[in-house]
């Protein structure tokens, strides 16, 4: 069994990244708090979807919008990418080296950013079928919410960016490290996010 010391949720460096482990304990716990707030949001968007899910004011409902194969092709990338940065958190910990670790990271751009092309097309086919946002409030509330976790996952992205080049220029430093956990935990948080999204909207509203 491991003599590892777990000092806080999430991936843990380990003793021999010396004070970067230690440094990530107190500035993990400051960014679950951010999760929480920002897991709020999502809440309360949730709550005004729930409520307004029948209120399409004689307009196209979720049958008549949705179309759960290309949402099924967006759940599986972006379950994809969250094993595909889960392997690049890996490639940090065990210090696999940086191009094994960029690759990873690479990976996970690259599904993220399918994940939003599919997302914004299927969003825009909605539109063109009479979906817009303005015409119901079933609508309106369908459009804070779905873009809103895609905003999140265009900001992960160019978050994920900025650590690419990051580590290009200063290599895996203490500020590198801590920017893959918190990113790690942001994306796995949106995974989580979109699979109460796919059920809530996407499946319940369809059945």
């Amino acid at each position: 069994m491991s003599g590892e010391t777990i000092k806080h949720p999430g991936l843990n460096l380990g003793c021999a990244h010396g004070k970067d482990h230690d440094a990530a304990d107190r500035m993990l716990f400051g960014f679950w708090v951010f999760l929480m707030s920002d897991a709020i949001l999502f809440g309360m968007v949730f709550a005004s979807y729930v409520t307004s899910v029948n209120a399409t004011a004689g307009g196209p409902g979720p049958r008549d919008l949705y179309d759960l194969r290309g949402v099924f092709i967006e759940t599986l990338l972006l379950l994809a990418s969250s094993f595909t940065f889960g392997m690049a958190s890996l490639a940090l910990k065990y210090e696999h080296g940086k191009t094994r670790l960029v690759g990873w990271l690479a990976v996970t751009l690259a599904l993220g950013l399918g994940f939003i092309g599919f997302e914004v097309h299927d969003l825009l086919s909605m539109i063109g079928n009479g979906g817009a946002p303005g015409r119901s409030g079933f609508l309106s509330a369908f459009f804070d919410l779905i873009p809103l976790h895609g905003l999140h996952v265009a900001a992960g992205c160019i978050w994920l960016i900025c650590l690419v080049g990051q580590i290009a220029v200063y290599g895996q430093d203490a500020k590198v490290k801590l920017g893959i956990l918190r990113l790690a935990l942001f994306w796995h948080f949106l995974d989580i996010v979109w699979i109460a999204i796919f059920s809530i909207v996407y499946l319940a509203g369809l059945a």
